[in-house]
Formats: C-alpha cells, structure tokens, sequence
C-alpha cells in the first residue's frame, strides 16, 4: 500500500529525495528530485521500477493527504529541533535547486514505529463512515513487512 511503499523509499539509501525531518516524525519531499527518481521525469537513479501510477507529483500529494499526512510549514528552525510540528495554511514550501521542498506529517508514521504503519487507512467513503459511527477501521501490515 501507499504508506508501506513511502515507508521503504524514505528509508532507502539508493532514494535521495524523500527523508525523515531531524525527530524522524515528519518527511520531506524535493519535489523536483522525487519526481526525477520516482515519476520517471529523469534517469530513475533509486534503481526501482515504477512505483506509482502516475508521473503528476500532485497525484502523489492527492494521495498522502488522502492516507491522512498534513502539509507542514518548511522552515530551518522548526525543521531540525522545534516542538510538535503544526500543520500549514499557506503552502508552506521552500524553493531548492531541484525544486520545492515539501515537509509532511501523520502521527502515525515515524521514523522509530514501523509497527504504526497499520494505523495509517485511506480515507475512503466506507472508512469515512465507519469512523463517523465510532467503529474501528483495521487492516494489516503485508506478511513480508511485520
């Protein structure tokens, strides 16, 4: 699933364009890198076949906010050391040499819990009344990743 394969990209070394933030609770995106590596817009330098089903970096962005992530505002001090991330309102992205830099976080993806991954459910019509009724939405992680 998304959060799975964002999962193995952030902690790939061959993956130079998705990388934990200092507290290893949010995650940042070049966008101009990460679509060379992973959209197919360059040489694919992670090596991987094609990952996703698109090449649109706002596909990708569609689908993290659809998993529950939050745009964050990229900032030097908040970034390294600051206190519990807050969510952006405005954009909330740095320019770089390889293009914008984007900073996300959903509480349940962090660098030292694997084991949350489990937590992190698509916003689906059907989850979205499940959650609405007070039930538990479940799934669970891949055989090959517990």
């Amino acid at each position: 699933t998304f959060p799975i394969k964002l999962w193995l990209l952030v902690n790939s070394p061959c993956v130079h364009s998705v990388r934990w933030d200092a507290r290893g609770e949010g995650l940042f995106i070049d966008q101009g890198l990460f679509e060379q590596e992973l959209l197919g817009a360059g040489s694919g330098a992670a090596g991987e076949e094609e990952l996703f089903k698109t090449k649109n970096f706002g596909s990708i962005v569609r689908q993290l906010n659809l998993y529950g992530f939050h745009k964050l505002t990229v900032s030097p001090a908040g970034s390294a050391a600051g206190s519990r991330p807050t969510s952006s309102t405005a954009g909330g992205d740095s320019s770089y040499p390889d293009g914008p830099l984007h900073h996300f976080w959903n509480p349940h993806f962090r660098y030292d819990r694997p084991d949350l991954l489990v937590k992190i459910k698509r916003l689906t019509k059907a989850n979205k009344e499940k959650l609405d009724a007070g039930l538990e939405v479940t799934s669970r992680l891949p055989d090959d990743f517990q």
